[in-house]
């Protein structure tokens, strides 16, 4: 077979349309896909193969291999858009080539589709400012109710009467609750949610937060812990109330879904950009957990574990979603490790900015009095201090006799003195680089949850990175 029959009958073959033509523009050869969609014969032989553009100038196609949209026209005058291919070769018998395909289909379906997702854009908007909408409506009418109920709260003096109202003034606390989620929410579903970064004592927001939930927790017998870190710097720049939101949202699943054991709060600094520091908070519970293959329905809109959860603990799921959104925001990611029937951890991290006047490199200021409790070996304060300047041969050392001391309670399953151990060593490490004081915080979380061969694996993992 001759070369020449070769490329015809494999051009004949081909899918797409293939004309050749000469530098006249006159059409030499096409294939058979041509002949059915251009509807051409051989009588179109030697005709100009511009008329397949009509309006459009075919001085744009150039002979670089770039594919271009443009619209087609058979000979009956009707057209198709299309991708068109433009090579100019070395031969004789076809010095240029048109490859043409036509895409009219998939070109409609990309607008049908472009149509549709901007009609349901459009739905979701409505929908969304009719809920934010609404839900603003029904505060009035519950603030209303609750101020009422307190009125007569007031003057009330028969016990029976006082329960009802208190019931009802629950009642209205718990809708407005309801009313300020789905509102946030739809909100950020939105994008009409911003932050507002002010100027705030971190300290005095924690405390807010934990007189807040203390009452709940401590009603149920639990017991509740409060860490800060002492290189947090007293005043931060940052949306105060979506932190305590946050903060809120977490603390009062843990109270939820506690019923023995303990809560705790950490707050520290696990890292520093000029005057922008990062927080990293930790809740911890005892409580009921999370089955592995759950745990990725928490964050989700209107989303819980299984209808009983909702049924007996109530909620709408949008707690975790809002607190994930808002973390987003802020720069942060948010993350849960649980285990069922054995508690669940929640980690939260968020960028704020140190006002002006605290913009230095933050020092960690040393508490003597914590100090001396947690280093008995060591007496003078010089020395105390010199403990925590991570490399120190006093730092060194004290890192070694603590680990050793964590490693024979962990052996001996001492959780509380485990703990205590652990914590030491995380304010040993507190000055030590980003990658010690991780894992360092990792050992903790895994000594609180009183996981065996979690902590053992990052007990190895901190000796390995300290050259213990």
């Amino acid at each position: 077979m001759e070369k020449r029959d070769l490329f015809e009958q494999i051009i004949n073959s081909a899918i797409e349309i293939f004309l050749s033509y000469d530098d006249d523009k006159r059409i030499l050869m096409m294939n058979e896909s041509a002949r059915k969609e251009l509807m051409y014969t051989d009588n179109d032989i030697g005709t100009s193969v511009s008329r397949l553009f009509q309006n459009e100038d075919m001085s744009e196609i150039t002979y670089d291999g770039i594919i271009r949209q443009m619209m087609i026209y058979r000979s009956n005058q009707t057209c198709f858009r299309a991708q068109v291919k433009a090579i100019k070769t070395d031969s004789q018998i076809s010095p240029y080539v048109l490859m043409i395909r036509n895409i009219s289909d998939q070109y409609a379906l990309e607008k049908a589709a472009e149509i549709a997702r901007k009609e349901t854009e459009a739905t979701a908007k409505v929908k969304t400012e009719f809920v934010a909408n609404v839900t603003h409506e029904l505060r009035t009418p519950v603030n209303g109710i609750l101020g009422n109920t307190n009125i007569l709260l007031e003057n009330e003096a028969d016990p029976k009467k006082i329960g009802l109202l208190n019931t009802i003034s629950k009642s209205c606390g718990a809708m407005n609750e309801l009313i300020n989620g789905i509102l946030d929410f739809s909100k950020l579903d939105a994008g009409k949610f911003t932050l507002e970064n002010r100027k705030f004592n971190f300290r005095n927001m924690i405390d807010y937060v934990k007189s807040t939930h203390m009452p709940k927790i401590t009603e149920k017998g639990l017991k509740f812990f409060v860490t800060i870190s002492p290189d947090i710097p007293e005043f931060v720049i940052g949306d105060e109330l979506r932190i305590s939101q946050i903060l809120n949202n977490l603390l009062s699943n843990a109270c939820k879904f506690t019923n023995v054991g303990k809560i705790s709060l950490e707050a520290l600094m696990t890292a520093q950009e000029k005057n922008r520091i990062e927080l990293f908070f930790i809740v911890l519970d005892t409580g009921i957990g999370i089955a592995k293959s759950d745990e990725d329905k928490l964050f989700k809109s209107f989303s819980q574990v299984d209808a009983s959860v909702s049924r007996k603990y109530g909620g709408t799921g949008l707690g975790l979603n809002i607190s994930k959104q808002l973390v987003d925001l802020m720069g942060g990611h948010i993350t849960v490790d649980s285990e069922l029937n054995k508690g669940t951890m929640f980690s939260f991290s968020i960028w704020v900015e140190t006002p002006e006047e605290e913009t230095a490199e933050v020092k960690l200021p040393v508490d003597n009095n914590y100090a001396k409790n947690i280093h008995e070996a060591l007496g003078a304060d010089d020395e105390i201090e010199k403990a925590y300047i991570y490399g120190s041969e006093e730092n060194r050392k004290e890192l070694d006799e603590h680990m050793s001391k964590l490693i024979l309670c962990l052996e001996m399953e001492n959780w509380e003195k485990a703990e205590n151990f652990s914590n030491s060593i995380k304010q040993l490490t507190i000055q030590a680089p980003k990658d010690i004081k991780v894992a360092a915080l990792r050992m903790k979380m895994a000594v609180q949850k009183a996981d065996y061969d979690r902590s053992v694996d990052e007990y190895n993992r901190l000796k390995e990175l300290c050259e213990l």
